[in-house]
This record gives structure tokens, sequence and C-alpha cells, in this order.
């Protein structure tokens, strides 16, 4: 699982209670809808969980074994339940305050996750376009990119974009070379997403190799290579 956000999510169909096996846990940055629910899966199946280092301190804290947490920053690559880790940069921010008022903050991740040697999944980490994500295509050849499009809820912020527009998101998909591009980052479909979806779809017709957006609901799976 990558950033288990569920239960206290209105979005999700599966919660916690759902689960029956969780192999290992990834998680890019302190915020509430990424840390989510990784304590208590962790916890509850003895799930090992990768991640920097502001969100280890935190979950050794609330009680997970230091065996269990597996702190990397970018550059890092492990191998952990079978599947391979890469941590890369993520432009964005990682930061928390615990229960006892204790202020972490660590460097935010993205990851390359390759379950199988013909599957390498990009997931952007809430990261800001920026150009070393062409550099992230040409030496891990992601084939999977799940990247964050839409602004989402921002409560009183005066916020115009979210961390990527439709256009930066889809600059992303066609730097990093992906066959196929997941949006993430929203509760339901908005107007980013749809614009997203509409310059991917417009990609393709171009006589070059395109890349293939896949929207998904809430619940869907997506299989690898598609079927």
């Amino acid at each position: 699982m990558i950033d288990p956000y569920l239960d206290a999510n209105s979005a999700s169909p599966v919660k916690t209670d759902d689960l029956k096996q969780v192999d290992l846990i990834l998680v890019t940055h302190a915020a509430y809808d990424h840390l989510g629910d990784a304590c208590k899966i962790a916890k509850k199946f003895k799930a090992p969980v990768v991640c920097g280092a502001d969100v280890r301190a935190h979950l050794l804290k609330e009680g997970i074994a230091p065996e269990k947490l597996i702190g990397i920053v970018w550059g890092i690559t492990v191998e952990v339940a079978g599947v391979r880790v890469r941590s890369v940069e993520s432009r964005h921010w990682s930061n928390m305050i615990d229960k006892d008022g204790t202020y972490r903050s660590g460097p935010p991740m993205g990851f390359i996750v390759q379950p199988a040697p013909d599957a390498r999944i990009y997931h952007s980490g809430d990261s800001a376009l920026f150009s070393d994500l062409k550099l992230v295509g040409q030496l891990y050849r992601p084939n999977i990119g799940l990247i964050n499009v839409s602004v989402g809820p921002v409560g009183g912020w005066p916020l115009l974009t979210g961390e990527m527009t439709p256009y930066e998101a889809a600059l992303a998909a066609e730097w990093l070379g992906l066959d196929y591009v997941i949006p993430t980052h929203f509760a339901k479909v908005d107007a980013d997403v749809e614009a997203f979806l509409k310059l991917m779809n417009n990609m393709a017709s171009d006589p070059k190799p395109h890349v293939k957006a896949v929207l998904l609901k809430p619940g869907e799976t997506f299989t690898y290579p598609e079927r």
C-alpha cells in the first residue's frame, strides 16, 4: 500500500477493517492524507513501512517496532517483502506535529516501485513539476505513473492550482516516458482531472508513442499489462 488514507477518507470504499493482508506500506510524506492509517495497518499486519526519517520517528514513537521501519532518502533502493523500492526526489514538503507537540520535518519522497521485473511504478508523492523528471524517466524507465492532478480541498487557502496543473501533469507523464498514467490526489473528478484526460487523449493523436491515461474509480483495479 502507498499512502493508505482510508478510514477518514469519504471517497474510499475500502476501510482498514476490510483489509485481509498487507505485506508492505510506503509513505511518501507526513501529511494526514498520506500518512493516513499507516500506523494502524502496520500494527495490525506487522507490515514493514518504507518512509522518510520524520515519518519513521513518528511511527517509532507510536509503537511500531524499529526493525519494521525502513527509513530511506532520495537515491536509496531497498528490497522489502519481495518488492524493490527506490526513493526519488519530490518537490513538496513533509512536516507534522506529534501528539506531545514535537514538530517533525523531513524530505518528501517520490517512489519507483518494482513489484515484478516488467512493472515499474512511479508515484509522484504530490510533487510539483521539475525538469529532473526527465532524468528519472531515463534512469529508471517507469511504465506506470501515479501523478497528482487537481487542487483538492485546501480549507481557506486561496490556492489557484494544485502541486501540478493539468498541463504540468501531462508534461510529467511525457517526460517520464510512461506507458500508462493514472491521475491521483482527488476525491472526485473535477475540471482539472477532466482537462488532464483531454490533454492526454489529444496527445494520443500524435504520431509519436504516447501515454495512455487510465481513470480509476475508488475501489477499481488496474492490471498491467492490460488484458
